[in-house]
């Protein structure tokens, strides 16, 4: 909080017309998550879109930072000895990785012990610092590029869908941060971007709202639909003769 409140966050809501990608997972007998998909989505609209992979830091002079890649920080709800708690489970270059792989971290980080998760052992750690020392290791992570990136990620994806949806307003050091409600029966899905105004106008974020959608329905779902024909096939046994 303390970092995200210098933020100058502007926001844009859309309900994106999702019908195809419902349509194909549906068809999946064990489709990937939600995070997953819009992580995946989202990182192939910024491969396209450099803006979308671009920082703002102040070190050693104030400018902006293009990542090669987009790094994505997807907000895990847990709950550890009795308290409720969220941690942020990074993964890079998810426009290249398959989307189950990519919903196996996600599920994995849910799951699985916090010392086995390399991004929550380096929260653990900074937390355990004396205050001066963690702002330290927060200015030096928020404000080089490279590190800001490995920090903090250059978009963040998190929502309350599981608990019943809603109008999600989050916060968070990074430039971009993505939440969605709940499918409708419409067969549509609200989407909401909240960015730094120092890096774009609302024009560009309209685009990509446009471009999301466009990758939700046609690169996501076919791949959703190949999911699918890979479970269907059998393997083929040899019988001797």
């Amino acid at each position: 909080m303390h970092a995200s409140s210098r933020v100058p966050f502007v926001s844009l809501r859309r309900c994106l017309n999702v019908r195809q990608l419902l349509e194909a997972r549906a068809l999946t007998a064990k489709p990937p998550g939600w995070a997953a998909i819009f992580v995946k989505a989202f990182s192939q609209v910024a491969n396209d879109e450099p803006v979308l992979r671009t920082l703002y830091a102040k070190w050693p002079w104030p400018g902006f930072y293009e990542l090669p890649t987009s790094v994505a920080m997807i907000a895990i709800a847990r709950v550890e000895d009795g308290e409720h708690c969220v941690m942020p489970q990074k993964v890079t270059a998810a426009d290249k990785l398959p989307l189950a792989e990519i919903d196996a971290q996600i599920r994995r980080a849910k799951d699985a012990p916090i010392r086995e998760v390399p991004a929550f052992r380096k929260v653990m750690l900074v937390t355990r610092l004396p205050l001066p020392l963690r702002r330290l290791v927060w200015l030096i992570g928020l404000n080089f590029g490279r590190q800001r990136a490995n920090y903090f990620g250059s978009f963040s994806v998190t929502s309350v869908a599981a608990y019943g949806g809603g109008e999600l307003h989050a916060l968070s050091p990074g430039p971009f941060v993505l939440s969605y409600g709940v499918a409708e029966p419409g067969q549509t899905i609200d989407v909401m971007i909240r960015w730094d105004h120092r890096i774009c106008d609302a024009a560009l974020i309209a685009k990509a709202l446009t471009r999301l959608e466009q990758v939700l329905n046609t690169d996501i779902s076919t791949e959703l639909r190949g999911l699918r024909q890979q479970a269907e096939q059998k393997p083929v046994r040899a019988v001797a003769t």
